[in-house]
């Protein structure tokens, strides 16, 4: 009896679950169904295709596939992707720590990291990369060979070199360390009185990072102003972007919440401690590179008018990501949620749940863009990105800079020049003589760097309407007059834009020596955006009415007084 009754409880409760969960199982029947068919398909194919098939690769495309439907941002990493993903969230990785390209057809060293096993052992930019481990990269891309490149710390990689002026290859044997790429590169006082700090990512410890050079630079008694430069920053972990906004907010500020279709996605991520400095003017320096968890601080830092944001137009990531463990060691990132700051507005710019006509994905229309307001009462919109306070357009290089530069001649030259000079002056004081100019100008002028400017584009366009429209002949003389006229300005170019290649010239040739801190030093000064922030801050009554929302900035077009 006391069986039976068991038994009937036993059929009552998998009925009521049964039918508390109806809904859910008219899901689970369409991805049963769905799995049932994909795996009958896949043992099909696997037993009947015409050429041998390799099941992983097969899987692993199929993956992909499916994903690339949703947003760009839900990515299935394989173990052999994993160590590429660590190093996102924790800005570490086992290697050789170096940065590499495909060139020709083979894998370059573009950069050592200072301090690290490739520097340690003599490894420079530029260095043709024959062999890794006895295995050939001709052909290889860079993806490929930065697998076998990683690997445990403590463990060797040999490598084959080839480099300029050395007529025979060179060999290392290189022990893999720890690498930790540092949130800060560089930071330091720009002038007297006003502080920089760099900051290129959000890996674990940015906030602490932060925190740590901020107590340095106010160790300088006549600090009243700080620039922190978030451009070219793609984000990273959530929680150390209210870490980093924190160090500059009180405690107990929402600093952004995240809002998900399960409700253990929906948080509210408020400043935790104490700030450490809350009034000192601060300016956040932001570009279309500068996304996710950087538009959280640039957002919140706005919202709660604490400062003011200088630039250009955020990237408008405002989607959140958690990394799931599967079997085998694989792991896959999914968008969980949306993030919303301060104001209440989400900068999500592109709407991933709807696909235009033409199987695309649109930014979100102007019709749907909504109007929030800073802790001030300052009006600021969603749908895109954060707006700076102050706008700065872009810089835009010319064609010839731009081919120059991903042709790799610039950084070809530079290879030449680093092995000729030994030493260069500070990175704060080098820069392109008219002597290494003209040297550059000769050594490219027998390398291919065929480029389209945009007046040869519009022309070109002309000429292919002129025809089909019968215009063509009656216009002929005059176009080809004006073709060679910009064909004659065209080899101009080199003397025309000479002060722009100049400056990635300079750029290129410092990290040779000095390495990404040289860099970046090198860029400081004749920075127009750094000198606009430097302005800013100051100005302090531009300061104070861009904070309360009664400063209105003059156009190019407005009459000066005179």
């Amino acid at each position: 009896m006391n069986i039976l009754k068991q038994y009937l409880t036993i059929i009552f409760l998998s009925g009521l679950i049964s039918f508390n969960a109806l809904g859910q199982n008219n899901n689970n029947f369409e991805i049963s169904k769905n799995l049932d068919i994909y795996l009958s398909l896949f043992k099909e194919l696997n037993a009947n295709y015409v050429d041998d098939i390799n099941p992983g690769d097969l899987m692993e495309s199929g993956i992909e596939a499916m994903l690339e439907s949703l947003d760009p941002y839900t990515v299935y990493i394989p173990e052999s992707r994993v160590e590429d993903y660590k190093l996102i969230t924790t800005g570490q990785y086992g290697g050789i720590g170096a940065l590499i390209h495909t060139q020709d057809g083979y894998v370059i060293i573009s950069e050592p990291y200072e301090g690290f096993p490739a520097e340690k052992v003599g490894l420079k930019a530029g260095d043709k990369v024959l062999s890794v481990n006895g295995r050939e990269t001709l052909d290889k891309n860079s993806s490929e060979v930065s697998e076998i490149l990683k690997g445990q710390p403590g463990t060797t990689v040999n490598l084959k070199i080839e480099r300029i002026k050395e007529e025979n290859p060179l060999e290392f044997e290189i022990i893999r360390e720890k690498i930790k790429i540092d949130n800060i590169p560089y930071y330091g006082m720009l002038n007297d009185h006003v502080g920089y700090i760099k900051l290129t990512g959000f890996t674990q410890n940015a906030g602490n990072e932060v925190k740590k050079v901020l107590l340095e630079l106010k160790k300088d008694e006549n600090l009243n102003g700080i620039i922190l430069d978030l451009r070219g920053n793609g984000g990273g972990l959530l929680t150390e972007a209210v870490n980093v906004t924190n160090i500059f907010v009180d405690k107990g500020k929402l600093v952004v919440s995240t809002k998900g279709r399960l409700k253990a996605r929906n948080k509210d991520h408020y400043t935790r401690y104490a700030s450490i400095d809350k009034n000192i003017p601060l300016v956040v320096l932001v570009n279309r590179g500068s996304a996710s968890a950087s538009e959280i601080v640039a957002g919140a830092i706005q919202d709660l008018d604490r400062g003011v944001v200088v630039g250009q137009k955020t990237f408008g990531k405002g989607l959140v990501q958690n990394v799931i463990p599967l079997s085998y060691n694989a792991q896959i990132k999914i968008t969980v949620a949306k993030y919303y700051i301060p104001s209440g507005r989400c900068i999500q710019a592109i709407d991933y749940s709807h696909k235009n006509g033409n199987g695309k994905y649109d930014k979100i229309p102007d019709s749907l863009i909504s109007e929030f307001q800073t802790h001030n009462g300052r009006k600021v919109y969603d749908g895109g990105g954060i707006d700076p306070d102050v706008k700065i357009e872009a810089q835009k290089f010319s064609n010839i800079s731009t081919i120059l530069f991903t042709n790799y001649l610039i950084f070809d030259y530079a290879t030449v020049f680093a092995a000729e000079h030994s030493e260069i002056p500070p990175p704060e004081q080098f820069q392109i003589s008219p002597k290494i100019y003209n040297e550059f100008v000769a050594y490219i002028a027998d390398k291919d760097y065929e480029y389209t400017t945009q007046c040869e584009e519009k022309l070109n366009a002309l000429k292919k309407a002129a025809r089909r429209e019968h215009y063509f002949t009656a216009i002929e003389n005059e176009y080809n007059t004006l073709m060679s006229a910009l064909m004659c300005n065209k080899e101009e170019d080199l003397n025309t834009f000479q002060d722009e290649i100049k400056e990635l010239l300079k750029i290129d040739i410092i990290s040779r020596y000095y390495y990404q801190e040289g860099k970046i030093i090198s860029t400081l000064y004749d920075d127009p955006e750094i000198e606009r922030a430097i302005e800013v801050l100051d100005n302090n009554s531009m300061y104070d009415a861009i904070l309360v929302g009664t400063y209105e900035e003059k156009s190019e077009e407005d009459p000066k007084e005179g």
